[in-house]
């Protein structure tokens, strides 16, 4: 039967229930964890920061690749519902079955909708954390610039405080040849509070993953922009 059309920016509480959290959890442990052992030589660091509580969280990382949802909640073994741009959640879209499957929600970058905020609302009276890439889309090792302050926005209304979660030595997708693998780390740092300013928070941000990536940034230069998300 032909899914009926609807609109993937809102998203309701009660689709965050045992029973996607079992299918959620089932694929990392299942689907993710063999495909890392098989296809990529990796290590996390700093399991330890990850919040034993459910209460309300962000995890925001960088972004290199279109493995990085995934290996973020691989990485922390938290239920995390991504934001995710409008165009993955298309008939036309070959992984918008999973996205879909897996709580994320759209948002249009360019002009978010109210229904987006709401969703985040919603998740934050549930288990699940919200999952963010402060860059936007995905980008390459170099300057960290052009962070969208959304998520710092976010953390601020909701008193939810951001995990920051750094994906450093990404070298590529996978081999498709016998015995070779490829490498990536990653780091995941203590809690940032939501109690310092928009500016602290992005800041802050932006110094663990560049201490942890192979990023350039400057504390003397606010590396957001003005594009909420």
């Amino acid at each position: 039967m032909k899914e009926k059309t609807r609109n993937y920016n809102r998203r309701y509480a009660k689709e965050y229930n045992w029973l996607r959290s079992l299918f959620y959890l089932c694929f990392l442990n299942v689907v993710v964890d063999n495909f890392m052992r098989i296809f990529y030589d990796y290590k996390i660091y700093g399991r330890e920061n990850v919040p034993k509580d459910n209460g309300k969280y962000i995890y925001a990382a960088n972004h290199v690749s279109i493995f990085d949802p995934p290996i973020i909640p691989f990485a922390t073994r938290k239920t995390i519902a991504f934001m995710a741009k409008e165009e993955l959640f298309e008939q036309s879209e070959k992984l918008q079955w999973l996205v879909k499957r897996l709580g994320a929600f759209a948002v249009n970058r360019s002009k978010p909708e109210i229904a987006t905020f709401k969703t985040v609302r919603d998740i934050f009276t549930t288990k699940w954390s919200l999952g963010v890439f402060p860059q936007g889309g995905t980008r390459p090792y170099g300057k960290l610039e052009g962070i969208k302050k959304g998520f710092a926005v976010i953390a601020k209304n909701a008193k939810a405080d951001i995990v920051p979660v750094a994906i450093a030595d990404f070298d590529g997708y996978p081999k498709l040849k016998p015995f070779t693998r490829r490498k990536f780390n990653i780091y995941i740092g203590k809690p940032i509070s939501y109690k310092l300013t928009e500016d602290e928070i992005i800041n802050e941000w932006c110094r663990f993953i560049s201490e942890h990536a192979d990023y350039e940034f400057s504390l003397s230069e606010n590396c957001s922009e003005k594009c909420p998300l």
